[in-house]
């Protein structure tokens, strides 16, 4: 327990989802929810204007996902703490979100009372992670680093896309990001390869391993 009141918004496209986690933690005297956003940029904009502790913040939701506006609250200076809480822990998902600034990054079927001390300790600037997302960084981080590249986990999801012949629009929608952020991304991958244009990104992708084996495609 805490001495203070702890404030939070809860951000998820779920509204049964946002409706059980406000009334899990309406039940817990060191909590008040202080609104409710169902993407990204709904988030960024209400915290904003709330100036809560913690944002609870779901990753793929349609219309703004959670890594993007994790960035954009980061570039604002926001003095609130971003707690993920998602389905989600591949490696395209926690590193980006990681990288973007959040505090700590659990599991939704984490149990209430993991949840309630994952969020008293955001709000107090400590870093929880979940055992699974745990091991997993663990794992990128001592990864030789002969099979390590410098492309981050979202631009290589980005660079398989675009092997693919998936324009911009449309990885935008498939990585619940923007089109500026896709650009964004692609803008690095260009510079990291030594490249151009998408197709010479591809190539050296595949000559690099990358993407896999050039002689298999």
């Amino acid at each position: 327990m805490t001495d203070r009141t702890i404030t939070l918004i809860v951000v998820d496209d779920h509204p049964v989802v946002r409706d059980g986690l406000r009334g899990m933690f309406d039940s817990a005297p060191d909590f008040e929810v202080l609104g409710e956003a169902s993407n990204g940029v709904e988030a960024v904009e209400l915290t904003g204007l709330l100036d809560p502790d913690v944002v609870l913040m779901d990753l793929r939701m349609p219309g703004g996902g959670g890594v993007d506006a994790i960035a954009e609250l980061a570039r604002r200076g926001a003095r609130s703490r971003v707690l993920v809480l998602t389905t989600y822990d591949t490696d395209s998902d926690t590193l980006p979100a990681i990288e973007a600034g959040a505090t700590g990054y659990l599991l939704k079927d984490a149990p209430r009372e993991d949840l309630f001390t994952a969020v008293r300790a955001a709000a107090d600037g400590r870093t929880v992670l979940s055992p699974a997302v745990a091991s997993r960084l663990v794992s990128q981080v001592r990864a030789p680093s002969a099979t390590r590249t410098s492309l981050s986990a979202r631009e290589r999801e980005v660079l398989a896309l675009v092997a693919k012949g998936t324009a911009n629009r449309e990885i935008a929608r498939t990585l619940f990001i923007s089109e500026a952020t896709v650009k964004t991304h692609l803008t690095h991958l260009y510079a990291k390869l030594g490249v151009n244009d998408r197709a010479a990104a591809v190539a050296a992708a595949y000559d690099r391993g990358i993407l896999g084996d050039a002689r298999q495609r």
